[in-house]
């Protein structure tokens, strides 16, 4: 991999991201050959309206509602029609802003262990479910889907459970509005800060410190932080979401989403994954309300483990 840096994420890259992958530091000495994987140049992209902002449900349980009856908890892995089915339910859900705090995150997790099942699923099997979505839904899965190949590349399972913390996140509308505030005062696309804080701490859900020495919800580097932290908090999420606006804004953006990604983590495949969340929420900009919900799933030698709020207290639980 191309991040020479060291970092959590790069001791156990998440399926679907939400692992701490890198400490920003645009000193690395790493050169990148082919970045083809990043996005055109554009123009901040317009961020979602009220209407678009998930309900803050939070992390807390719920029954699940009427909608998502007869959708199971595990996506089904031998049943095409019967995956594609639930897939399309789900997502209808999500992109619906009336939809209960409690459907929305039932939803949305049903859709990242989806992605899951696919992503190692045979060609045949993922190709018989996405030929029965409809356009959109189609697209957003395949996204999902190479974006979860390009991080689960980055490393190998790990022997041994993280040295980490699972916390609920802050409210999705506040996260938003950090979002917005930063887009309108660095001029940076909004979509891309919610895809970056997705990858590296599944937005806020992570605590702890990388191998490389990297902090907070944003994961800096001290003397990354230093230079676009501007006497802020590291731990802060507005502050944090500002520098990373200011990094990138240093490093290429908005001309150049590319270039200015690969400077927070120089890695192809980060990019890559990064863009692809990015394209998402540009393109459907009510994807964030799913996204906020995703949960930490880490990558072990004995199989997939969610890490839930409230880890390591409560025990993490292995989906194989």
């Amino acid at each position: 991999m191309a991040d020479r840096r060291g970092s959590l994420g790069a001791a156990a890259v998440l399926l679907l991201a939400g692992g701490m992958l890198a400490g920003c530091d645009e000193q690395g000495d790493a050169t990148a050959t082919d970045r083809s994987s990043g996005s055109p140049s554009e123009a901040p992209s317009r961020a979602p309206t009220h209407e678009a902002t998930p309900s803050a449900g939070g992390e807390s349980g719920g029954t699940p509602a009427s909608r998502l009856q007869g959708v199971p908890d595990l996506p089904p892995a031998g049943d095409a029609a019967g995956l594609a089915s639930h897939l399309a339910r789900v997502v209808r859900v999500l992109d619906d802003d009336g939809a209960s705090p409690a459907d929305t995150r039932r939803a949305a997790r049903f859709e990242q262990l989806a992605a899951r099942v696919l992503g190692t699923a045979s060609d045949e099997f993922t190709a018989a479910v996405l030929s029965r979505l409809n356009g959109a839904a189609r697209a957003r899965t395949r996204r999902h889907l190479e974006a979860a190949a390009l991080l689960n590349a980055m490393t190998d399972p790990q022997p041994e459970l993280p040295d980490w913390r699972i916390v609920d996140p802050p409210p999705p509308e506040e996260l938003l509005a950090h979002y917005r505030f930063a887009a309108g005062r660095v001029g940076v696309p909004w979509n891309y800060l919610a895809a970056i804080h997705l990858v590296e701490t599944r937005m806020g859900r992570l605590r702890g410190v990388s191998t490389a020495g990297a902090l907070g919800p944003m994961q800096f580097l001290p003397t990354t932080w230093d230079l676009y932290g501007e006497g802020g908090d590291i731990n802060d999420p507005r502050d944090a979401i500002l520098a990373a606006a200011r990094l990138l804004r240093a490093n290429g953006a908005p001309g150049d989403m590319a270039e200015a990604v690969w400077h927070y983590n120089p890695s192809d495949n980060y990019v890559g994954a990064v863009t692809r969340y990015a394209q998402q929420l540009r393109s459907a900009p009510e994807t964030y309300r799913g996204y906020w919900h995703w949960q930490v799933l880490y990558k072990h030698a004995r199989g997939t483990y969610v890490l839930e709020v409230g880890y390591p207290r409560v025990r993490p639980r292995l989906l194989g």
